[in-house]
C-alpha cells in the first residue's frame, strides 16, 4: 500500500507453527495454552464460589474466636456479647453485598472498587482503594494460610514449632496451584470447598438439634483464656467496639467477585452476581450458628486450640471421625482462601498496570493464560509476612480488613455518585466511556440513597477499626496505603513521561542521517576475531580508530608488529596503563572522543567477542562488550555492536 506521503509500506503478516520448548514447568504447571483458548479458561458459577468464595467462607473459622479474643480481656462473663454481635456484623454484609451485586451488574468487565472510584470519584480515590484492595490481598494468604496451620496445630500440638515452614509451603503449593490457570485451580478447589461447607452446616445442625433436646453439654477440658491488651473490670462500649472490628474480618473477601467477573462464563454479570448472592447466604449462615453454639458450649479463645476444635469435640463428643473430617475441613478451608486473592490481586495489578501505576510486567499472562508475575510476586511478600508475624493470626488480624472496608466505603460513594450522574440525564440518554454505559435510571434516588447509606456504615467501621486497632499493628496499614499511593504516583510519573518522550504525535520529519559515523575498535590482541570486527567496522565508516590498552609492554610490542601486517593502514591508538587497569582507560579515551566529537556525529564502539563452541567456556574470557555496554549506555550518541567470532 501507498500512504499519505507517497511512502512504500509493505505490511506483511504471517502465523507461526512454533512451540515453546518443553521444560519442566510443564510438569508443575501444564502444558502452554494458546491465546485463543482464553475464552474456554472461564469458569460456572459452581467453580466460581470455590475460587472467588473460599476466603470470605472460611473467615467464618476464625471470626468468632477474634471477637471472643477481644471479649476476653473483660472475662467469661462478657462470652455472652458475641452473638448479637454476629447478627450485627450479618446486618452489615448485608449492605455491602447489595452495593457489590449493583457494582458487578454496572461494571462487567471487573475491576471492584479501583475501577467504581476512578470512574465516579477521580484517579486518587481509586488509587487509595487500589492500595487498600492489595493490601488485604496479601494480608487474606497470610492470615487464612496461618489460621489454616493453626487448625492442624490445634490436632497436633507437636507441630506447633514447625507452624512457619508449613505455612510458607502451603503459600508455595497454593501458587503453583494457581499458575496452572483459573480452571483448573477451580475444579482442584470446589471438592474441599463444599466439603467444608457440607460439614459446617452438619456440625450447626446437630449442635442445634443437641441444644434443643438438652444434651450439647459444653467443652471438656477448656484450654486456658488467652485475651489481647490489658485485662479490664467490665465491659465497656470501647471493648464492644474493639470485638466487633475484629470480627469484621468475616466480610474480607466479599468484594473479590467484582474484581474477577472475567473470569466468568456469559453471561458472567448475571453468573457472577448469583455466586455472590449465593456466598453471602452461605457466610451468613455459618457465622451467625458458629457464634451462636459457641455460647452455648462455653468455648473460649486460645492460640493452642482453636473455638472450630472447641466446637467440634463437643458437639460430636470426642475426636472421632467427625472431629477429624472437621479439623480437616477447616484446614483446608483456610489454606485454600488464599486462593481468593490468588484470583484477585493478579487480576487488579494487571488493570493498574495497563493504567501505568504498576510495572507493565504484571500485564504478562504466563502459559497458561495467567497473570504469572502476579501471582509470583503475591506468594512472596505473603511469606515475607508469615515469618515475619510467625505465622500468629492474633499478630496478623490488627493488620487486616481495614483496607478492605476501606474500599467498600470506596466502592459505595462511588455507586451512590454514579446513581446521581444517572439521575441527571436525560431519559434515553446514555454516555459511554472506557468502564461503563451510563444512562437514565427512574429507581436512581433509592439507589443512590441505599449505596450512600451503605458507604457510611462502612466509613463509620472503617474508622472504629482505625481507632480500636490503631496501637495494636492497624497504623501499620494507615502508613502502608499512602505508601503505595506514593509508588503508584512515581511509576505513572515515569510512564507519562515515557510516553510523551517517544510519541510520534508532534514528532514531524526524521531528522537528516548523520553526517559522520566514527567507529572504534577496542583491540588487546590481533587474531581472525580481531580482523572480522575490524571488516565489519570498515563497513559502517571510512574513520575507523583502533584502540590498544597497553598492560605490559611485551604484549603491546607484539600487537604492534601484527597491526602492521594485518592493520591495513588502520591508525591504531595505543595507550599506556601503568597500574594496569583495562577498561577505565579505555573509557577515559571513549570520552575524550565523546567530548570533542562533532554535531551529528555518531560513535560506534565495535567489540570482538569469542563464541566459544561450549557456553561453560564463556566464563574464560573477558566480556569486553558487556562491560562497556554496562557504562555506556546512557551516553547518546554512542552505539556498542558485538562481532561475534564462532570458534569451532
Amino acid at each position: 500500500m501507498i500512504d499519505e506521503n507517497n511512502h512504500d509500506t509493505s505490511f506483511i503478516h504471517r502465523s507461526t507453527k512454533q512451540e515453546p520448548s518443553r521444560t519442566i514447568s510443564h510438569y508443575l504447571i501444564g502444558r502452554p495454552l494458546q491465546t485463543a483458548d482464553a475464552p474456554h479458561q472461564t469458569i460456572g458459577k459452581a467453580v466460581g464460589l470455590a475460587v472467588f468464595a473460599s476466603d470470605a467462607l472460611s473467615s467464618t473459622a476464625y471470626a468468632t474466636q477474634e471477637i471472643l479474643v477481644i471479649l476476653a480481656a473483660a472475662g467469661s462473663i462478657a462470652f455472652g456479647y458475641v452473638f448479637p454481635i454476629s447478627i450485627v456484623i450479618v446486618g452489615l454484609l448485608a449492605i455491602v453485598v447489595i452495593s457489590y451485586e449493583q457494582i458487578i451488574h454496572a461494571y462487567p468487565d471487573g475491576g471492584g472498587a479501583y475501577i467504581v472510584a476512578f470512574d465516579n470519584l477521580g484517579r486518587q480515590p481509586a488509587l487509595v482503594a487500589a492500595a487498600a484492595l492489595l493490601t488485604d490481598y496479601i494480608l487474606t494468604v497470610s492470615v487464612s494460610v496461618s489460621s489454616g496451620v493453626a487448625q492442624i496445630v490445634s490436632a497436633y500440638p507437636d507441630l506447633f514449632e514447625y507452624r512457619v515452614p508449613i505455612s510458607v509451603a502451603c503459600v508455595g503449593f497454593i501458587m503453583l496451584i494457581n499458575l496452572r490457570g483459573v480452571r483448573e485451580s477451580g475444579a482442584a478447589f470446589a471438592i474441599p470447598s463444599y466439603f467444608f461447607i457440607a460439614i459446617m452446616f452438619l456440625t450447626i445442625g446437630v449442635g442445634l438439634f443437641k441444644m434443643f433436646t438438652g444434651s450439647l453439654g459444653t467443652v471438656i477440658d477448656p484450654p486456658e483464656i488467652e485475651h489481647f491488651g490489658e485485662a479490664i473490670s467490665g465491659v465497656t462500649a470501647f471493648l464492644l467496639l474493639h470485638a466487633f472490628s475484629s470480627g469484621t474480618a468475616a466480610l474480607t473477601g466479599v468484594e473479590a467477585i467484582s474484581n474477577g467477573i472475567t473470569a466468568f462464563k456469559e453471561p458472567r454479570s448475571r453468573n457472577a452476581g448469583i455466586t455472590l448472592i449465593w456466598m453471602a447466604f452461605i457466610l451468613g449462615s455459618l457465622f451467625m450458628g458458629i457464634s451462636f453454639l459457641t455460647k452455648q458450649i462455653h468455648a473460649v479463645p486460645s492460640e493452642t486450640e482453636t473455638v472450630i476444635s472447641q466446637l467440634a469435640r463437643t458437639v460430636f463428643a470426642g475426636r472421632g471421625i467427625f472431629y477429624l473430617m472437621i479439623i480437616t475441613g477447616t484446614t483446608v478451608i483456610l489454606i485454600l482462601a488464599a486462593n481468593t486473592a490468588f484470583a484477585g490481586f493478579p487480576r487488579l495489578s494487571a488493570m493498574l498496570a495497563r493504567d501505568g501505576y504498576m510495572p507493565r510486567q504484571l500485564t504478562y499472562r504466563g502459559s497458561r493464560l495467567v497473570y504469572s508475575y502476579g501471582i509470583v510476586s503475591l506468594a512472596a511478600v505473603a511469606s515475607f509476612l508469615i515469618v515475619i508475624f510467625q505465622a500468629s493470626v492474633t499478630r496478623l488480624i490488627p493488620l487486616y480488613a481495614i483496607g478492605v472496608f476501606l474500599s467498600f466505603t470506596l466502592a459505595q460513594a462511588g455507586m451512590a455518585r454514579r446513581w446521581w450522574r444517572a439521575g441527571h440525564l436525560e431519559p434515553g440518554t446514555t454516555i459511554s466511556s472506557h468502564a461503563h454505559e451510563l444512562r437514565y435510571d427512574k429507581s436512581w434516588p433509592v439507589k443512590m440513597i441505599s449505596n450512600g447509606f451503605g458507604a457510611f456504615c462502612t466509613a463509620i467501621v472503617m474508622l472504629v477499626f482505625a481507632v480500636t486497632k490503631f496501637q495494636d499493628g492497624a497504623w501499620i496499614v494507615l502508613i502502608l496505603t499512602p505508601a503505595l499511593i506514593a509508588i503508584f504516583t512515581i511509576i505513572h510519573r515515569h510512564y507519562k513521561g515515557l510516553a510523551g518522550r517517544l510519541s510520534l504525535e508532534k514528532y514531524g520529519e526524521p531528522p537528516p542521517h548523520n553526517a559522520r559515523h566514527r567507529v572504534i575498535v577496542p583491540v588487546s590482541n590481533v587474531h581472525q576475531g580481531t580482523l572480522a570486527a575490524l571488516r565489519y567496522a570498515r563497513m559502517l565508516s571510512d574513520d575507523v580508530t583502533a584502540v590498544h590498552v597497553s598492560l605490559e609492554p611485551e604484549d603491546t610490542e607484539k600487537v604492534r608488529r601484527k597491526w602492521e601486517t594485518w592493520g591495513r593502514g588502520t591508525r591504531l591508538v595505543i595507550v599506556d596503563s601503568p597500574y594496569r587497569l583495562f577498561l577505565e582507560p579505555l573509557l577515559a579515551y571513549i570520552e575524550e572522543i565523546l567530548s570533542n566529537r562533532q554535531p551529528n556525529e555518531t560513535i560506534t564502539i565495535v567489540v570482538p567477542q569469542f563464541i566459544p563452541s561450549k557456553k561453560i567456556f564463556n566464563v574464560l574470557h573477558m566480556q569486553t562488550a558487556d562491560m562497556l555496554r554496562k557504562e555506556l549506555l546512557n551516553k547518546p550518541g554512542v552505539v556498542i555492536t558485538d562481532v561475534p567470532y564462532q570458534i569451532p
